[in-house]
């Protein structure tokens, strides 16, 4: 786009009688074109290296204000609650929106918020307008960022949990010895909802396998749990990256990028099992992100934790009594090398949910690379009412 406004100066006074020289046209557009090409392939280069070069100072800058020093964090500080600019006076400080420095596709188009949410429908109607997101591994509240800002301004309460150990939490997360343990911060969060505020879960990657957990023990304040490129689980499964037990979805060797990309961390010993698992960054594009942003990337490779081990060896106890009970929905995202669509569909037909939705073009994070057609999908599922 050009400038809105264009300032005419007068014309320069020619003087006669001076013959002037001019190239030949094709000489003249040729010159012309090769510079103009420099130019605009420098300024491309220039603008992907300040996007990067900011994300990463926001996300320094983010660790360092929120995280350090935090030696004995306390529960609310796992928890990052945000509610709609009209309340709380978040107007002054408004959620950093989305840049993306890649062409936007068909998909994913730029719309606001109220035009992704029916005007023929109140949020009051709703059974709840509470969302809370649950990341997965590895990951931490921050990378619910796009979502939080979309749902906020569409009017929606929003709570982005730090698991134990995630995020801005301090715990050393070689020390997690169960599940109970790394969910505990979304545990005590429903613990000390009223008795009848309902939220709708949100679990992404494995965290799927940690709302299911929650739905176990609070199904009366769970109004819908939605999982997101997700492990569903059933009874009896764990989330593990390798495995014996077939009954398991994640065996070796299921997943080779998975394989290539993990790196086993023995905190304890190499007498003793893997404490935890890291990820190898220079890999982490190909395995989480393949159509995210890279201001995106950038975030992510400053602020992922490790993920705990002793979690993902846990095998979940589900009853059809109490988990079976809350909404199911699943979003798959066809293009996630973490846990292909394969895997994704055949946890689905495993235990099939109420809904099925599919993120076109959605790597492995689809809140980072495809934010709103991944809000209008929540927005939808908020609006659901039962049959």
């Amino acid at each position: 786009m050009g400038n809105l406004c264009t300032c005419f100066a007068p014309k320069p006074a020619v003087k006669r009688g001076r013959s002037v020289k001019r190239l030949p046209a094709n000489s003249s557009s040729q010159t012309a074109s090769n510079r103009w090409t420099r130019v605009r392939s420098a300024r491309k280069d220039s603008n992907d290296s300040l996007i990067q070069e900011q994300a990463l100072a926001a996300a320094l800058m983010f660790r360092q204000q929120n995280g350090a020093g935090a030696t004995t964090a306390a529960f609310d500080r796992s928890v990052s609650h945000r509610y709609p600019n009209g309340n709380a006076g978040s107007k002054k400080n408004p959620l950093p929106r989305s840049a993306s420095s890649r062409a936007r596709s068909l998909t994913d188009p730029l719309l606001q918020p109220h035009q992704l949410v029916n005007q023929d429908i109140k949020l009051d109607d709703l059974e709840t307008k509470h969302f809370v997101l649950v990341h997965g591994g590895g990951f931490g509240a921050w990378c619910w960022y796009k979502t939080i800002a979309l749902l906020e301004e569409s009017g929606f309460t929003v709570t982005a949990v730090d698991l134990t150990g995630s995020g801005v939490h301090s715990f050393d997360t070689n020390g997690i010895a169960s599940l109970s343990q790394y969910v505990k911060p979304l545990t005590d969060f429903l613990e000390k909802l009223a008795d009848e505020e309902k939220v709708i879960l949100v679990g992404h990657d494995f965290g799927g396998a940690c709302i299911s957990y929650a739905m176990e023990l609070f199904p009366h304040k769970i109004s819908k749990a939605i999982f997101l490129a997700a492990a569903m689980l059933v009874d009896g499964q764990s989330f593990r990256y390798s495995a014996t037990n077939k009954r398991e979805l994640f065996q070796s060797g299921g997943n080779d990028l998975m394989q290539k990309t993990q790196i086993f961390v023995y905190a304890n010993g190499k007498d003793h099992p893997p404490s935890a698992i890291d990820l190898d960054k220079s890999l982490l594009r190909d395995l989480l992100f393949n159509q995210s942003p890279a201001k995106d990337i950038a975030l992510a490779s400053v602020s992922m934790r490790l993920i705990p081990f002793a979690p993902v060896l846990e095998k979940l106890c589900l009853s059809d009594a109490k988990h079976g009970t809350v909404r199911r929905f699943y979003i798959e995202a066809p293009e996630d090398n973490a846990i292909p669509i394969t895997l994704q569909q055949t946890m689905i037909s495993s235990s099939p949910p109420e809904k099925v939705f599919r993120l076109k073009g959605a790597d492995h994070s689809p809140f980072f690379s495809k934010p709103q057609a991944l809000h209008k999908i929540l927005v939808e599922i908020s609006k659901m009412n039962k049959a």
